[in-house]
C-alpha cells in the first residue's frame, strides 16, 4: 500500500501554508496527539503527470532513509489529493539563505559536505535525484541540511543503468543532459556545482537568459565561470572545477568530492544556525 487508511485531517491540525508550487501547496501542521511538527505536500491528482511524480517521490523516500534525506512520515489520500506527511524543516530552504544573506566559505564548505553524504548515499543505492538546486535543499535550526523533493528522481537498475529522458531545472541541468546522451548519478554533481556558484554569487550562472540560450551557453561555453574568482580561495574554485566538469567521466563523484580540502575543512553544521536565523529575521522584517 503506498497509502495509509484513517483520516489525516484529524490526525494533523494545519497551521500555516509555507509553500506552493505547481503541484499544490505545503502546509506546516502539527500530530494533534504527540505535538510533533510536519510538513504536508497536498498534491493535486486531476494531473496525469502529478501521479506519476508523487507515486515516485513516495517509493523513493519510503525506500531511503538518511540523516541527509528529508524524512518520510505518511502518505494518505484526500478527496483529488495526495498528501505527502515529511519531517518538517524549520530552518527553511538554502534559497532562501541565499537570497538574503551572503555566505562564508566556511558556511558554503558545510552545505556542500552535507548534500554530498545525502548525495552519496542516494548513489550508492542507484538512485539520480535530477533536481538538486538551493530550492530543494532544506535546513534546520540546528544546522541540519537535507536534500528535499524526490519527485523527479530515477531509480537505475542493473537492466537501466543510465537514463537518458531530459527532466530537471534547466539552469541546473548537467550539459550531458542537454545533448540527450545517457547520463548517470554524476549529474547531481554538476547541478550541485550551479548550487556551490549560486551560495558565491547569490544566483545560478545565467539567470536572466531563457532555457533555450542558457542549453546555449552550456552546451558551447563548458564549465560556467565565477564573476570574481580572485575573491575567491583556491581550494572553493577548484572544488567547483571538479563538479562542473563537462566530461561526466573526469567529473568527480560524491565520494571523492567529500575527501577534497574544500569539504574536508568544513566547519560542524552548528556554525550554520545564527545564518539561518539571521535569514528567517531578514524575511519577517520584511513581511512586517
Amino acid at each position: 500500500m503506498l497509502v495509509s487508511e484513517g483520516d489525516p485531517e484529524a490526525k494533523y491540525t494545519e497551521l500555516e501554508t509555507i509553500g506552493r508550487g505547481g503541484f499544490g501547496t505545503v502546509c506546516m501542521a502539527v500530530e494533534t496527539a504527540t505535538g510533533e511538527e510536519v510538513a504536508i505536500k497536498k498534491i493535486s491528482l486531476l494531473e496525469e503527470s502529478n501521479s506519476e511524480v508523487c507515486l515516485n517521490e513516495i517509493q523513493i523516500m519510503r525506500g531511503n532513509k538518511n540523516a541527509n534525506l528529508v524524512t518520510f512520515v505518511d502518505s494518505y489520500l484526500v478527496d483529488e489529493e495526495l498528501w505527502l506527511v515529511m519531517e518538517y524543516m524549520d530552518g527553511g530552504s538554502l534559497h532562501d539563505v541565499i537570497r538574503e544573506t551572503h555566505m562564508a566559505e566556511g558556511e558554503i564548505a558545510a552545505v556542500s559536505r552535507e548534500c554530498l553524504q545525502g548525495l552519496d548515499f542516494l548513489h550508492s543505492k542507484q538512485v539520480i535525484h535530477r533536481d538538486i538546486k538551493s530550492h530543494n535543499i532544506l535546513l534546520g535550526l540546528d544546522g541540519s541540511v537535507k536534500l528535499a523533493d524526490f519527485g523527479l528522481a530515477a531509480q537505475l537498475t542493473a537492466e537501466q543503468s543510465k537514463r537518458s529522458s531530459a527532466v530537471g531545472t534547466t539552469h541546473w541541468m548537467a550539459p550531458e543532459i542537454f545533448t540527450g546522451k545517457p547520463y548517470g548519478p554524476k549529474v547531481d554533481i554538476w547541478s550541485f556545482g550551479i548550487v556551490g556558484i549560486e551560495m558565491v554569487e547569490g544566483a545560478p550562472p545565467y539567470l536572466m537568459n531563457t532555457s533555450r540560450t542558457v542549453q546555449q551557453l552550456i552546451s558551447t561555453r563548458g564549465t560556467p565561470k565565477l564573476q570574481k574568482p580572485r575573491q575567491q580561495s583556491a581550494w572553493l574554485r577548484d572544488f567547483l572545477c571538479c563538479c562542473l566538469e563537462t566530461d561526466e567521466d573526469r567529473r568527480w563523484s560524491a565520494q571523492e568530492l567529500l575527501q577534497h580540502p574544500f569539504v574536508t575543512s568544513a566547519k560542524p553544521t552548528s556554525s550554520l544556525t545564527p545564518l539561518i536565523m539571521a535569514t528567517q529575521q531578514f524575511m519577517a522584517d520584511r513581511r512586517y
